[in-house]
This record gives structure tokens, C-alpha cells and sequence, in this order.
């Protein structure tokens, strides 16, 4: 049983976080524990026998029940600070844990009323009536308040939709958002907890230094005016700001639960406020209070220095001249010199509170707005001023202090409005929290709703409106204006929103360092963890010290109406994402959305949406920019180094739609030409240990992914599924592992079956998914094909070009893959070669310079060669090609390469002929080791037969060639010996190959010179010791001679090769074409593109016969013979590159 599910729900990473370190919930119920999984061992009797296999995994419906009722949610609030304070003795023993008892009111309402009223009803809320007017300021309140009212019912259709734990909004932004927007905007709503910290201190500091103790200021304001006041009174609040913000850390770093014990002190103090203001406006209706306000023609006085509201009074002595006389006079004569405003206009004691019945109602209507330094004059009343003459004694009148505007207003007042997830914060403590919290904020928002548009209507039609836009109440002795109002006395006020805001500066400190615990402990934003670390009872000590850090800055700012602008923004953006996630979750109709509260729409949520995005640019448009550039910055921060969580949440199940969408729009038709991109699928091949052997594969896949297409990494598994499912999570794992490292973003696939081959067709045919489906396969030549026991290697590789060419897909073939550059080489120069032989769609042009693209070939320089045939114009064709590639937009030098046809040359038939003995000896590959031995001898005795026939005399089996004996030399020789010899030869190759010993073809270690396209060697300097391998080239003849330069041959020589060697005769002609050409292009390439970085090159197409698939494959090896990087390209039978836009 969960001691503590705060710590695990709120964020705490590890095992007991069900659902939050894992993509798949580790239980299928909650709470899941030891002693439920025992308990459903139980229920393996005879009633339930058919079900006894699933006991292990799946628990009976009793025991789920069980777990159900049994579930318990502690909040991150006091009692867990109690318990930790009072059980630090007893720690080894656990205490069974109460059930949450509060109810809607307690739990819900009052928190919900206390959090939001606030600083700004007490302070500002007369003001903004003045400045705004009734009509301005009552437009303000109802958008703010229908902007939460609108949240409030998104929030309880989340919250209602199941358990919610601890956490309040954050827990259920990030669950229903996921990891990246619940990070991002958990950490805006802890600025905006902690800034409103700040606000609340200097609401009190305010209270303190202007309404309750103006002498205990540090910096005096007496004599000072303009700036110089202004700065002394920031000066203030900053000093006692500091000192004040201190004391309360402290309070809640040693003593938090007292905090919330004081909370209803608090809430008494702020309700009695209230009811003091109503009880004040009634008072008026039936005797006004005497309220009396100075005005000089109709400027407002500054009321603090003079008595009488007159210039001159009269005695029994005569006419005396009062203070305010000499406030503006040089002496107090009569016949002084005076201000020339003051000569020129009268003095007027007015009413500063009227009374409700009094009609100032409609002067007080609409607003005045003012500029800095502005005076507050009253507006139905004349004045005789001169324009031209400056304004003197200014610090005698009421001024503004800032400029004020409509957007400013909305700043200064939204603020009043938040709080309303005070409820769901405290979810834990709850008897019924998915009655209680619906129910409780949306009658706490009511009922504030309601007090604050009232205040509105009644502060206009109570008070004077030169008193209403008298900010800090100097017209009225310095008394706080809303407390004129109150009944019995000012004070009251005064006194209960002091304490009001100190408690309210209290629980922000109190809430907004478990946020930013549980964040933390979240693990989504790795910078933060060291803020997770708490000392014994939980306090979270290390985010207490960043948020007094935080709130130090809105401290500093000093400016009340400059600090609720800030967290307005932070405010607006968490409510906004409250509404958007309830819309996204209706509209994306997820199964697992059922909430309780049935009275919400995602219209609903989509209109508070906008309400707070316009709130957002009304306040400040500049301050919603860096609020969403910090929110936007930590979301990539998130993105790029957080935790992966799967959370189940709504961004994942939009993202599922928008997938959806995408595909069934891509099943409309095949993408045009312009859109074409290579959309690899990379088969690679595992070990034994589940690691891929070919990782350049991946490193090519990625230099080749500029097209930002889709790649599938896929490898097949020998076996049946249900044997190999671990084994296929292994090698799952594996590519993973690896495309992370490669940085090859895409998906990978594992698929067994019975053969390779199967495997490998099943993931040509399956991968992908409706539109989005591969259109190229990526796989590495086979190495060692030649090798006895891997003859099925290589076909399965022919097959797979026939399945691709059915399939019309692209296949991309690296020769020699080990030696491709990986992704942290860099080629500082070089050339990208294309030798374009026939056209594939345009493949060969699009793949340099996707190459190109990346860091790796980015300095290399593309070349395009092309081969001209005998009656083609050499000259035109690079005109043509130059031409095509400009229209391409593609940079590549060209070159046209002459091939004229020639006769076939006694080294193509020896290839040819050798290539059709190994594929008779391939024949041989599959019977058993004695049927072998005994077609080996077959054969051999054959041959020595006809040999004796010609010639009895000459019967030994002589190996070695001591030296190339001369040209003419040949024709004399007997034409039994050169039988003798080659039969002899071949004979002994032949068996050697059969069982292992010799590897026929040599590898191509060193690159051969154009003339000379490989070394000869003789028999007897190939073969070492019996066992070792002995490395033969092309050259090497089975009668033991070295072959001469193909263009060395005249034709007279090759009649008498003919004459010589009967068997040429009997040759395959197609291949013996197809060798030729492979020849003759292999010398060319060689000749052009030895320095290259990489040659690209047309791979040719298998043969429709399958019977010469052995030596399909022995073409390409001539064809690339001695190339050290060689990309086969065979195009998908589609144009993938076009010249028009």
C-alpha cells in the first residue's frame, strides 16, 4: 500500500510510479502490491480450474477490488509534514493511513474563495472602477471571469475522468498533454505561483508603509517629489519587501504546518473584509459617511498638510488665511504672492463618498484614462488655467503615477481571478473528489463572479470618481479609498487585508516549492533534479531556496502594478493548456475519456482557449511573447535531453489521428515526381549475439536520409515466432540501440520465419504502412558468396533483386561496405563518380546529391560519366547531358566515354569458362561428401581417358609452369599435352574447391591497372600447404598458363586459341557476351574512377533463366573488380527526378 502517493504520482520516476518510468503500465490496476498478488493466488480452486493459467498474470476481479478499495491519495500538504515531524521515533513502524474526510466546502470552496480574492480587491479594485469606468471595468471582470468560469469546466471534466492524484493542474496538464507541454507549462504556473508570491508581499508591504505605519519608512518621502518620491517608495518596498520574504521562508522552511493551521485565520480575515465593504455600501444608502474631499477649481489636493478645506476663514479677529494659503503663497498675508492657478480659482469641499442613492453612478460610467504625471481632476467641473503657464506645486495634487490603458487594467486585474485550482491541488484530502471538485470551483468562481461585478456597480455608484481614481487615497488623509467604504471603520479593512495578503504570500511559498518538487521528481527536465532532494519530513528544501530566489526578482521590481502583468501571462498560459487539453482528448474521443461532469463541450474549451490567448496579448503583448518563448525553449529543452515518459497522453492520440489522416490521404495516389524521396528500407543481418554485423549500413543510411523520407531498419530471424519472441526483442533492441547511435531516425522491424529467405521476403512485402511504405531496399553485397557453404547467400540475394524488380522498388547495393566513410569522417576532397549506363528513372542523379547533402561527401565533387556506343556522337551527347543536368539544378563535370566494339578477347573466354565450371561444380555443392568424391573421380577420369586416346604416352599430372614459354611456342605444342595439362589442372582445383581448401577467385585486395586487369599466377605459387587457402585471380588458366593482355591478341592468335582449346567452342555465347562487356567496362571504370571516393553504377538485372544465377553473380564481380567503394543502383522503374518546378 502506497504510504505516500504523492511523492509517486506528483513525479517520482522510479518503480512505484506506475505508468510514468515505463511505456506500459507495470499493473493492470492500481496500487497494485505484494500481498493483492497473493491474495489472487487464492482463487485457484476448483471453481476457477479453466482460469488457474492466467493466475500468474491477470488477478481475479475480487482481488482488483480489493486494490481498488484499499487505494489511498495523501496529499503534498501538511499531513505528510505532521506525520514525518511526529514519527520520527517510530520510523521503522508504518501507521495505517485515514481516509480523506473533507467535503466540497471545506475542501474545496473556502481554499478555492481565499486563493482568489486577493491584494488586487483591496488595492487596486477602486482604481481600476475609476480608470476603466463601470462599463470599461465591468467588461474587464466578466472576460476574466467567464475566461476561468471556462477552465473551471474543462478542469473537472479532467479531473473527473478518473483518480486524480496530488498534483493539481500540473499532474493533469502533463497527463493529459504529455511530458513536453506538462513540463513546459508546469514550470510557467510555478513562475506564476511564486511571482504572485512576490505580488502578495508587496501588497502587504504597501498596507504597511502608506496605511497602517507611513513613519516607519526607511527612506523618508516627506519633501520629496517626482522621481525622487517615486524612487524612495521603491526603495521602500524593496527593503521591506527582502525582510519580509525572508521571515515567511523561514516560517515555512521550519514550521509549514502552521501555515496551514492559520489558513482559515486568513480566510475569517478576507470574508469579514468582504462583508465589512457590503455592509459600508448599505450604510451609505441610508446615511453617507463624511468622507470630504479637497478640490482646488477641479484639481485634487493632496490632503495631508493643511486642516481646512478653505483659503481664508473668518474669526472674530477677521479673516485668517489657512495652511493651504501658505502652501501655495509665499506669506500668510493676504497680500502675498500666490500661485496663479490658485488666485484664479476657488476652493471646493466635496463628498468623497456620495452615497448609493446619491446618482454618481452615471458620472462615473465610463473612464478616464491618464498619462504620468497626469493631474486627477474631476471632469463635470470648470477651472480657470492658463495652457501656456507650467505646472507649479505639483507635488500639492493628486497625480498619476503611471499611465494607464485599457490593456494595462487587464494586467493589473486578472490576477484577482486565479486561484481557481486550489481544489484540485488539494484532490488528496478529498472524501468525493470527482463530485467535490467540480461542484466547489464552480461555486466558488460564482460566487467571487459575483462579488467582483457587484464591487464594480457599487464602487461606482458609492463613490466619487476623483476618489476612485485616487490610487493610494491622498485626497482622503491617506486612507485607503475602499476602506472609506467599509463599515465599521477603515481599519477593518485595512487590518484584514494585511493579514490576508501575508497568508496568501505564505501559501504561495508553501505551494509553489512542492511543484517544483514534484516537476523535479518527475524527471522530464534532467536540469532540475537536484531539485527533488527534500531533508527528513519532505520539505523540499532546495526548491524552497529557488523560489525565494524567484520571488526576490518580483521583489526587486518593487512595482505592484508591474509584477501582475508577469504572472498574469503565466497564469493565462497554464489555463490555456487546461482548455486545450480537455478540447483535444473530446474532439480525439479516446476511449479512456469518460469523465463524470457531463457539462462540458470542446467548443467550450476551444472559446477559453481563445479568451486566455486574447488576455494573454491584451495584458502585454511583449510579455506574452517571452512567456511563450520561455515555455516554447523549455519544451525543445524537454524534446531534446528530458526523460521519455508514456503517459497516455492527448499529444500522443493526436498525433495517432493526424498519422492516421496523413496516411489515408497518401493512399489517394503514388507521390509525384517532385515529392519522390527515398523511403529506405535497410536489411541488415545479425550474429549470434543479436548484433548487426554490417553498422557502416546504417551510417550510409543516414548520409543518404537529406530526403527526410522514411527508413525502416529490418533483419530476419531463422525460427518460429513463439521459440524466438526473446530473441527477436534482443535484436529489436539491438537496432535500436544502434540507429540511435547512427542517428538514423526511423523504425525497425523484426520478422521470423522458417528460412531466410521467407523472412527477408516478408519484410519486403509487409513493411510500411499504407502510403508510407518503402520505394528502396538498402542491403550489402554478400560477402565470401563463393565459399561452398554459402551458396545460399547469394541465392538469396538474386532473389531479392528479382523481388524488388517485381515490387518496382529501388535497391541500393554498397560493395565492400567496411570501407564506407562512417558519420564522423569528413572527405576534404574527392570525386563522387556516376557512371550512367542506362537510364533508371533518375536514381543515379538523385543520390550524389542527397550524399552531398551531408557532412561527409559535402566537399566532394560529382562527376557524371556516360558510354558511347560506335555510332553514337560523342560530342553531342556531353552537349545534351550538360544540358540536362543544368535543367536538373544539379553541379557535376561530364565526360563521355568512348567504347568501340571489339573482338572478344582469349582472357573473356577463360573467365567465361572458368565461371561455367564453378557453376557445374556449384551443381555438385549439395550431395553428399561420397557422391562428390565419386563425380570428382568420374570426371577425372574422363578427361585422362580421352587424353590417352590421343596421346597413351602422356599420363602425368605435372603442376607447375616453370615460365611463359613464347608466343610461337604455343602452336607447337602437342595438342594432347595442353589437354593433359589443363585437365590435370582443373582436376585438382576442382577438388580442392569442393571441400574448402581453395578460395577460386581472388578478393581484390590491390586494384589491378587498367591494362592489366590482374596479376598472373601460376598453380604452384597459389597452393602453400594442404588446409591453407591459396588466392587465385582471373588469370589464372586451368591449363596452368598465364592469359595475355586482351587487346595482345591478333586474330590469327585467337584462331589458333581456338585450335587450341575445343572447349571455347562449346561456350555459352550470352555469356560469353555479358563477360565482355563486364570486362570491358571494368577497364574503363578502373582506368577513370580509381581515385574516386565512390563510384555509382548501374546494377544490371538477373537473368529470367535461374540456372545462370551463379553467374549473374560472377559479373557483377568483374564488373566492380578492383573498385574500393561501389554502390549498385537499380532504379524502381518510376521518374524520381524532373527539370520542372
Amino acid at each position: 500500500m502506497l504510504n505516500n502517493l504523492t511523492d509517486t504520482e506528483e513525479g517520482d520516476g522510479g518503480a512505484q510510479s506506475q505508468g510514468d518510468s515505463i511505456p506500459k503500465e507495470s499493473s493492470p490496476f492500481i496500487n497494485s502490491s505484494d500481498a493483492a498478488a497473493e491474495k489472487s493466488q487464492q482463487y485457484d480452486g476448483k471453481n476457477m480450474a479453466l482460469f488457474e493459467e492466467e493466475m500468474d498474470t491477470s488477478p481475479m476481479v475480487s482481488s482488483l477490488l480489493s486494490s481498488l478499495a484499499n487505494y489511498s491519495n495523501l496529499p503534498q500538504g501538511s499531513k505528510e509534514h505532521e506525520e514525518a515531524e511526529n514519527n520520527e521515533a517510530e520510523s521503522s513502524r508504518k501507521k495505517p493511513v485515514k481516509a480523506p474526510q473533507l467535503g466540497t466546502l471545506m475542501g474545496v470552496y473556502l481554499p478555492c474563495i481565499q486563493n482568489i480574492f486577493g491584494v488586487i480587491l483591496f488595492l487596486r479594485m477602486t482604481w481600476l472602477v475609476g480608470i476603466g469606468g463601470v462599463v470599461g471595468t465591468f467588461v474587464i471582470v466578466t472576460m476574466c471571469c467567464t475566461t476561468t468560469m471556462l477552465t473551471a469546466i474543462s478542469m473537472s471534466a479532467i479531473a473527473t475522468n478518473g483518480v486524480v492524484p496530488a498534483g493539481g493542474s500540473y499532474y493533469m496538464i502533463s497527463r493529459s498533454l504529455g511530458p513536453e507541454f506538462g513540463g513546459a507549462v508546469g514550470i510557467c504556473f510555478y513562475l506564476g505561483t511564486t511571482f504572485a508570491g512576490a505580488m502578495y508581499i508587496l501588497g502587504a508591504i504597501e498596507l504597511l508603509l502608506i496605511y497602517i505605519a507611513p513613519q516607519a519608512a526607511i527612506f523618508p518621502l516627506e519633501g520629496l517629489e517626482g522621481p525622487e518620491a517615486e524612487a524612495a517608495l521603491l526603495n521602500n518596498m524593496r527593503v521591506y519587501g527582502t525582510i519580509l520574504l525572508t521571515s515567511m521562508a523561514t516560517v515555512v522552511f521550519v514550521g509549514v504546518k502552521y501555515v496551514n493551521k492559520l489558513a482559515l485565520v486568513f480566510l475569517a480575515c478576507v470574508i469579514l473584509s468582504i462583508l465589512a465593504v457590503y455592509a459600508g455600501v448599505i450604510k451609505t444608502g441610508i446615511d453617507a459617511p463624511d468622507f470630504p474631499v479637497c478640490l482646488l477649481g477641479n484639481r485634487t489636493l493632496v490632503w495631508k498638510t493643511f486642516d481646512v478645506c478653505s483659503k481664508t476663514v473668518e474669526t472674530a479677529n477677521g479673516t485668517v488665511t489657512t495652511q493651504l494659503w501658505r502652501m501655495f503663497c509665499d506669506s500668510p498675508f493676504l497680500n502675498a504672492t500666490c500661485d496663479k492657478y490658485f488666485t484664479s480659482n476657488n476652493v471646493t469641499r466635496i463628498q468623497g463618498i456620495p452615497g448609493v442613492a446619491s446618482g454618481i453612478l452615471s458620472e462615473n460610467l465610463f473612464g478616464t484614462y491618464y498619462e504620468k504625471g497626469d493631474l486627477i481632476a474631476r471632469t463635470n467641473m470648470d477651472s480657470v488655467e492658463d495652457q501656456d503657464d507650467p505646472l507649479t506645486n505639483a507635488n500639492r495634487y493628486v497625480l498619476a503615477d503611471i499611465a494607464s490603458f485599457f490593456t494595462l487594467l487587464v494586467g493589473i486585474y486578472f490576477p484577482s481571478v486565479t486561484g481557481i485550482m486550489a481544489g484540485s491541488n488539494r484532490s488528496g484530502d478529498l472524501r468525493d473528489a470527482q463530485k467535490s471538485i467540480p461542484v466547489g470551483t464552480i461555486a466558488a468562481i460564482t460566487t467571487t463572479s459575483f462579488v467582483y461585478m457587484s464591487s464594480v456597480v457599487l464602487f461606482g455608484a458609492c463613490i466619487d470618481g476623483v476618489v476612485l481614481r485616487d490610487k493610494f487615497g491622498e485626497g482622503v488623509h491617506g486612507n485607503l479609498v475602499i476602506g472609506t467604504l467599509a463599515w465599521p471603520s477603515p481599519w477593518v479593512i485595512v487590518i484584514g487585508s494585511f493579514f490576508s495578503t501575508c497568508g496568501a504570500g505564505l501559501q504561495s511559498l508553501t505551494g509553489a516549492p512542492r511543484l517544483m518538487q514534484a516537476i523535479a521528481k518527475d524527471g522530464i527536465v534532467p536540469a532540475l533534479r537536484i531539485f527533488g532532494h527534500a531533508k527528513a519530513n519532505g520539505e523540499p528544501t532546495w526548491s524552497l531556496l529557488l523560489t525565494a530566489c524567484i520571488c526576490e526578482i518580483g521583489i526587486l521590481i518593487a512595482s505592484l502594478d508591474l509584477v501582475a502583468p508577469i504572472l498574469s501571462m503565466f497564469f493565462l498560459m497554464c489555463y490555456m493548456f487546461v482548455n486545450l487539453a480537455c478540447a483535444l482528448q473530446t474532439l480525439l474521443r479516446t476511449p479512456n475519456w469518460r469523465p463524470r461532469f457531463k457539462f462540458y463541450h470542446w467548443a467550450l474549451s476551444f472559446l477559453g482557449m481563445s479568451l486566455c490567448l486574447t488576455l494573454m496579448f491584451l495584458c502585454s503583448w511583449y510579455y506574452a511573447i517571452v512567456a511563450m518563448v520561455i515555455a516554447g525553449s523549455i519544451y525543445k529543452y524537454i524534446e531534446f535531453a528530458g526523460a521519455e515518459k508514456e503517459w497516455g497522453d492527448g499529444i500522443r492520440g493526436l498525433s495517432l489521428s493526424a498519422a492516421r489522416y496523413a496516411l489515408m490521404r497518401l493512399e489517394e495516389g503514388p507521390p509525384h515526381t517532385k515529392n519522390w524521396r527515398p523511403q529506405l528500407l535497410t536489411l541488415v543481418s545479425t550474429d549470434a549475439e543479436q548484433n548487426v554485423e554490417q553498422p557502416r549500413l546504417l551510417s550510409l543510411t543516414n548520409q543518404l536520409k537529406a530526403g527526410k523520407g522514411l527508413t525502416i531498419v529490418g533483419t530476419a530471424l531463422v525460427g518460429t515466432f513463439l521459440e524466438n519472441y526473446e530473441q527477436s526483442q534482443r535484436a529489436e533492441q539491438a537496432l535500436r540501440k544502434l540507429m540511435e547511435t547512427e542517428k538514423v531516425k526511423g523504425f525497425c522491424q523484426v520478422t521470423v520465419s522458417s528460412n531466410l529467405r521467407d523472412a527477408t521476403s516478408h519484410l519486403i512485402q509487409a513493411s510500411g504502412l499504407g502510403g508510407l511504405k518503402h520505394n528502396a531496399v538498402l542491403v550489402s553485397w554478400p560477402r565470401n558468396w563463393r565459399q561452398g557453404d554459402e551458396h545460399q547467400t547469394w541465392r538469396n540475394f538474386v532473389e531479392l533483386v528479382r523481388e524488388t524488380t517485381a515490387a518496382d522498388l529501388a535497391l541500393l547495393v554498397p560493395k565492400n561496405v567496411a570501407a564506407f566513410p562512417s558519420n564522423g569522417e569528413r572527405f576534404t576532397e574527392g570525386h563522387i563518380d556516376v557512371w550512367w549506363i542506362v537510364h533508371d528513372g533518375g536514381m543515379l542523379m538523385l543520390l550524389p546529391f542527397l550524399l552531398r547533402q551531408h557532412k561527409v561527401w559535402r566537399k566532394c565533387k560529382m562527376r557524371i560519366f556516360t558510354v558511347a556506343q560506335l555510332d553514337d556522337n560523342s560530342i553531342q551527347m556531353k552537349k545534351d547531358l550538360t544540358t540536362f543536368l543544368y535543367h536538373l539544378r544539379i553541379d557535376a563535370l561530364v565526360e563521355v566515354v568512348e567504347m568501340h566494339d571489339s573482338d572478344i578477347s582469349a582472357y573473356t573466354y577463360e573467365k567465361t569458362l572458368v565461371m561455367e565450371q564453378r557453376s557445374q561444380m556449384l551443381k555438385q555443392i549439395k550431395m553428399s561428401k561420397t557422391e562428390r568424391e565419386r563425380e570428382i573421380q568420374s570426371i577425372t577420369d574422363s578427361s585422362r581417358g580421352s587424353i590417352r586416346r590421343k596421346n597413351p604416352a602422356a599420363v602425368t599430372t605435372q603442376l607447375s609452369v616453370s615460365e611463359e614459354p613464347p608466343a610461337g611456342s604455343k602452336e607447337e605444342k602437342p595438342e594432347e599435352e595442353v589437354e593433359r595439362r589443363r585437365v590435370g589442372f582443373c582436376t585438382r582445383r576442382l577438388h580442392l574447391q569442393l571441400h574448402g581448401d581453395v578460395q577460386l577467385i581472388h578478393e581484390n585486395t590491390t586494384p589491378a591497372s587498367p591494362a592489366s586487369p590482374a596479376t598472373p599466377l601460376s598453380p604452384a605459387e597459389g597452393v602453400q600447404s594442404p588446409g591453407a587457402q591459396v588466392q587465385m585471380t582471373w588469370t589464372e588458366k586451368c591449363d596452368g598458363e598465364a592469359a595475355k593482355p586482351p587487346g595482345a591478341a591478333t586474330p590469327e592468335g585467337i584462331k589458333d586459341l581456338f585450335n587450341m582449346k575445343p572447349e571455347w567452342e562449346n561456350l555459352n555465347q550470352s555469356n560469353v557476351r555479358r563477360m565482355h562487356t563486364a570486362l570491358r567496362l571494368n577497364e574503363v571504370i578502373i582506368k577513370k574512377s580509381s581515385e574516386a571516393k565512390l563510384v555509382l553504377l548501374n546494377m544490371p538485372g538477373p537473368p529470367k533463366n535461374r540456372t545462370g544465377d551463379e553467374n549473374y553473380m560472377e559479373f557483377l564481380e568483374v564488373l566492380t573488380d578492383g573498385l574500393n567503394r561501389v554502390l549498385l543502383v537499380r532504379g524502381g522503374g518510376r521518374e524520381v527526378i524532373t527539370i520542372y518546378s
